[in-house]
């Protein structure tokens, strides 16, 4: 006799967590990762059998997310490419399911702000969509800039806190190695299997293995919609502190 009751609790409370209208309701300050000292950057060789996605010439391998009919408006400098306010997310031009990817990214060395607002971008894992659909593991200046540990770098961006702070100074250059396992779907849309990811910063493990919950999602719990393969996308964030760079970006599809 007790069933039905139970059975309406549990759909009440998966409709007061549907109903979610602040972002503060699934930003988390506690567990705070130790932080690891990393020293400083070095240029990582490209495997022999990876594909380059960024080789420090140009984004042939880049395209817009807003129109992927049209290139990557971000600026090409010096042998990296730094984001352009404004123009959009960019994604590559191909599309993946399970790879391990590994991308450098720099924070300027004269940033400003804090908190979320101290060189945010995102490299969203299945990055679908014309705006910010898909995973996404956190880029962010976090030094010395406390915010919330499941939003700082190398968190999965409101889903998991890295199991570390490995961030190496602004100027320097941070790097990321990810492991990626799409997930994967039933014919009615139902998750067959859910994403994971393991990825290092700096040579430190920030995610073992984690599963993830859905999509990201700023507002509300994440969750999955049915996709196949899909591109990388990189986040033009747009807010007012100093844009980021990125170099040598190669991938080997798994």
């Amino acid at each position: 006799m007790t069933r039905p009751f139970l059975l309406s609790l549990s759909f009440a409370a998966s409709l007061a967590a549907g109903a979610q209208t602040k972002p503060e309701e699934t930003e988390f300050y506690e567990p705070v990762p130790k932080v690891v000292n990393t020293g400083k950057s070095v240029l990582t060789p490209v495997p022999a059998d990876a594909k380059i996605l960024f080789d420090g010439k140009n984004l042939d391998q880049w395209v817009s997310t807003k129109d992927p009919s049209n290139p990557a408006q971000w600026t090409v400098h010096d042998g990296v490419f730094t984001v352009k306010k404004g123009t959009g997310n960019i994604q590559t031009k191909e599309v993946f399911t399970d790879y391990q990817l590994h991308l450098e990214w720099q924070i300027p060395a004269n940033i400003t702000g804090k908190g979320q607002a101290r060189g945010n971008s995102g490299v969203f894992l299945a990055g679908y969509g014309k705006g910010d659909g898909g995973y996404e593991i956190q880029v962010l200046d976090n030094y010395n800039n406390p915010t919330y540990v499941n939003g700082q770098a190398g968190s999965i961006y409101k889903q998991h806190i890295p199991l570390a702070n490995a961030n190496r100074p602004p100027g320097d250059w941070n790097v990321y190695d990810i492991v990626w396992t799409a997930p994967r779907f039933n014919d009615d849309g139902t998750v067959k299997t859910p994403a994971r990811v393991t990825a290092f910063l700096n040579g430190v493990l920030v995610q073992n293995n984690a599963e993830i919950k859905g999509e990201t999602r700023y507002i509300g719990k994440p969750e999955y919609i049915k996709h196949g393969p899909a591109p990388i996308k990189l986040q033009d964030h747009g807010d007012p502190s100093e844009p980021i760079s990125f170099r040598n970006i190669w991938i080997r599809p798994l």
